[in-house]
């Protein structure tokens, strides 16, 4: 009976290969022991064991962690403050097929001023106009959004007075010139 170079060779790859995988796999079985917090025992574990106890450990981890965003979650809901913005949005809310007239609320302090436009989607031309007043009493649009909310239209416009145009009397004539616009007043 001959033997092979090449086969006692690969024979030996394989049980070094093997070998190496052992280790491997011994060293990571360790690494994860190290990392799951142990009760103060002191007795040796079998390895099924302690694949088990980190098993459970990462288990507990997850429900930890669904309790903890749901938590989060509730945190989140949590109610804040209204400030005078929202009780108007909440005040001018729409009921189905409910039609409200528009509404208006500007603010002047110093040279800057805030208007507060509130609308049904069928009020768009207001929007306009708003910017067209206000821009005839001297003041320069420096900001414009708006927000829709279950068919209400809410355009916050923020304008800085021009210098050149100061008047005293701009907010009131604001005020009365969309009131002529929107209630024909």
């Amino acid at each position: 009976m001959e033997c092979n170079p090449s086969s006692s060779s690969s024979r030996v790859d394989r049980r070094t290969i093997e070998k190496n995988r052992r280790i491997h796999m011994k060293a990571l079985y360790s690494k994860l022991h190290s990392l799951v917090p142990h009760e103060s025992s002191r007795e040796v574990i079998s390895l099924p064991d302690q694949l088990l106890e980190a098993a459970n450990y990462i288990k507990k981890l997850q429900i930890k962690l669904e309790k903890m965003k749901e938590e989060k979650d509730n945190l989140m809901r949590i109610k804040k403050p209204e400030t005078d913005h929202d009780k108007k949005i909440k005040s001018s809310s729409l009921m189905v097929g409910e039609q409200r007239p528009p509404q208006i609320d500007v603010h002047q302090i110093g040279s800057s001023l805030e208007a507060i436009l509130v609308t049904g989607v069928d009020f768009q031309f207001l929007f306009s106009e708003t910017i067209r007043v206000i821009h005839e009493e001297g003041f320069e649009v420096v900001n414009a959004t708006f927000s829709i909310i279950n068919e209400i239209v809410v355009h916050t416009i923020h304008a800085q007075l021009v210098e050149a145009y100061a008047s005293e009397n701009g907010v009131s004539r604001i005020i009365e010139k969309m009131n002529k616009i929107v209630y024909g007043i």
